[in-house]
């Protein structure tokens, strides 16, 4: 008899995070839940820093709520010629209420005397793996490319229309999800993460 496969609790209500994770983690031997599956109406504040001070707490919490393998991340844009902002603030960059769009049109007007050539930033990823409140693995990435002047592309989420990435010549938004997971700051955090986890989930048993 076949052994229930492990649950794979993701910690995040971002449903463009969502689908780039259960893509990346298809082929592993595990059921992959989210928040809303497990624990519907808990939220959790993020305070920290940085993105991986924000990843460890939620994992932390809640992998000590649900009792699950949890996968947590905290990832986001920063742009150099802003001291690194919008950083862990991304999401939340035109708040109150913010939205993708908001956010977009924030930084556009930020960056709207900075020269071409000062327009460098960098998307980074840091993805927490925890059980019962203790961590387990650790993994950071990032990818570096420059904002454009303005919003080029219909497919991704978040500021890839602004993120431009100069191998491919287009920005996020402007090439093929499957290529963008390629290289992407969460592509190359999930691919580390997935090795791990296949032998980790052997182990298991």
């Amino acid at each position: 008899m076949q052994a229930a496969r492990q649950k794979l609790l993701l910690a995040t209500k971002n449903q463009g995070k969502i689908r780039e994770i259960q893509d990346a983690l298809e082929r592993l031997p595990a059921e992959v839940v989210g928040l809303d599956d497990v624990l519907p109406g808990l939220d959790f504040e993020e305070t920290g820093r940085t993105f991986v001070e924000n990843a460890r707490a939620k994992s932390l919490f809640y992998s000590g709520m649900s009792g699950l393998l949890t996968l947590a991340e905290d990832s986001g844009l920063e742009v150099d010629a802003l001291g690194g902002a919008p950083g862990v603030y991304s999401a939340r960059f035109s708040s109150p209420r913010p939205t993708d769009p908001k956010n977009n049109r924030k930084l556009l007007r930020l960056m709207e005397s900075v020269p071409p050539e000062k327009r460098s930033a960098r998307f980074v990823c840091c993805m927490v793996l925890s059980r019962g409140g203790t961590v387990i693995k650790e993994i950071c990435s990032h990818v570096n490319g420059s904002i454009v002047f303005d919003p080029r592309g219909e497919n991704g989420f978040g500021y890839d229309p602004l993120f431009y990435y100069a191998p491919f010549k287009r920005t996020f938004a402007e090439i093929d999800p499957s290529e963008k997971n390629r290289v992407s700051h969460r592509g190359k955090a999930l691919k580390r993460l997935s090795a791990f986890l296949l032998e980790y989930l052997k182990a298991a048993g």
